[in-house]
């Protein structure tokens, strides 16, 4: 077993949830971290930490009502990837979710900015050390949820 790979009890798994938002004209939601939080200054994809007793699916719906002001229902999001990144002091476990209908217009509630921008202009925004494989691998991603891929 690769040493990086052994368990270490000094680092917890937080679990956290990420949706790509998908619009009908191909581009995605990301949001800029606000400053006074950690990453500050960094864009990510919507959605936040599991609670305790809380699973995924519940999480990032409370997430993307909470951050953005929009609602969607449990069966408008579907499986996308997921991403297992160790940071210094805890290990990222994070299921990605595809979402293509919502209700509501995406606002910033939590003094985040947002921009909607094109699966492959991600390359020209700093994400979170986790978020970094996304950018490349989005676009195959997408491709294939839409039945456009091989």
């Amino acid at each position: 077993m690769n040493k990086d790979l052994k368990e270490d009890s000094s680092h917890q798994i937080l679990l956290v949830t990420a949706c790509v938002l998908l619009k009908r004209d191909g581009t995605v939601l990301i949001a800029k971290r606000p400053e006074g939080r950690p990453l500050a200054g960094l864009w990510e994809f919507p959605g936040g930490k599991v609670d305790a007793g809380e699973v995924p699916e519940a999480a990032l719906l409370r997430e993307l009502e909470e951050e953005l002001g929009i609602r969607v229902a449990e069966q408008d999001i579907e499986p996308l990837t997921f991403v297992s990144h160790a940071y210094e002091t805890f290990h990222l476990l994070m299921p990605v979710y595809l979402c293509r209908r919502w209700e509501g217009e995406a606002q910033a509630l939590e003094g985040q900015d947002l921009a909607w921008v094109w699966p492959e202009t991600l390359s020209d925004y700093a994400m979170p050390p986790a978020d970094e494989p996304l950018k490349t691998r989005l676009r195959g991603l997408l491709d294939r949820s839409l039945g456009q891929g091989t």
